[in-house]
């Protein structure tokens, strides 16, 4: 196969729709999926029956009738409301795809009456299936396992399965130095804030729904005795990171030593498109001698990146 010999966008050519399916797949890196987060989402009716809502929204799907058929881009605007068979004796697990057929590749469909792209119901799949189990062009949206005897679907029979394309990622870093010694921590094992380091005003992306944060507090100063405890911090009123063990038996000389905190928490939808605090604490366990505190030289690190995914 040759080149197509007039580029996209030149004067006076003409283009044929491969070639703009290429485009498409040039533009979305070879990715397939959703576009954004909450595209194209299967919930129960609003009255649970016979059937499934598909949410509005839009996507690529990548063509597998040729290699080199491209990428198709698509658009649901309003919900489209999918029948479902019911069950009889036994249970059955079917799975809702955006399919797209379309005639350059053999199929009968006329694109000045039919629909080229449509939901469609694949019926009986394996109960544990997370792609299209066979080769036609579409996109997994949801797989919907259906007890024996029933013909009512509810959301907890539904199993998403979309995928952002070209998920959109936003990673910073951010530092903190404080300028005094902190108060002493350690004394109870309620947690408490370094009173001299204030945290980071973090600004949450509309569209994330997933969040890596990682802190680092380098040096901790430990002193009095031996220490036990925990560190970790807080992002907001309602998620806090997983704590990190602080465990040192060296006695009562004063030794400096880094410490981290990390974790992966779901953005709450209050969350989003809004300032949160994210600052660290720490306590002592039960029993706890020691004490810790952050001081004028210590550099508090705060590695954040959001993701974005289907929700």
């Amino acid at each position: 196969m040759s080149f197509f010999p007039r580029p996209i966008l030149t004067n006076g050519a003409t283009h044929s729709a491969q070639q703009f399916r290429m485009l498409v797949r040039d533009l979305a890196r070879g990715a397939e999926g959703i576009t954004q987060g909450d595209d194209l989402k299967v919930t129960q009716r609003t009255t649970p029956g016979g059937g499934v809502l598909l949410a509005d929204g839009s996507g690529v799907i990548r063509g597998r009738d040729n290699v080199f058929q491209g990428t198709y881009a698509f658009c649901n605007i309003g919900a489209v409301d999918v029948p479902i068979a019911a069950t009889g004796a036994s249970a059955r697990s079917d799975m809702l795809i955006v399919r797209v057929e379309d005639p350059e590749y053999g199929y009968s469909r006329n694109p000045q009456t039919d629909d080229i792209v449509f939901p469609q119901i694949i019926s009986g799949v394996s109960s544990s299936a997370t792609s299209i189990p066979d080769g036609r062009t579409g996109i997994p949206l949801a797989r919907i396992d259906i007890p024996a005897n029933s013909g009512t679907i509810t959301n907890a029979m539904i199993t998403d399965l979309r995928k952002v394309a070209n998920p959109r990622r936003d990673r910073r870093l951010y530092t903190q130095s404080p300028t005094a010694d902190s108060s002493l921590i350690g004394s109870s094992t309620s947690y408490s804030y370094f009173s001299t380091a204030a945290g980071w005003n973090i600004a949450i992306p509309d569209w994330a729904t997933t969040v890596r944060l990682r802190v680092d507090v380098s040096p901790l100063r430990y002193s009095v005795n031996d220490y036990v405890g925990n560190l970790r911090a807080t992002f907001g009123a309602s998620l806090t990171l997983q704590a990190t063990g602080l465990d040192d038996n060296q006695g009562n000389v004063v030794r400096k030593i880094p410490a981290i905190c990390a974790d992966t928490l779901t953005v709450p939808a209050a969350y989003r498109a809004t300032t949160q605090l994210l600052r660290a604490q720490a306590n002592g366990g039960t029993g706890n001698a020691g004490r810790i505190n952050v001081t004028s030289v210590t550099t508090l690190i705060a590695d954040v990146e959001f993701e974005e995914a289907p929700r």
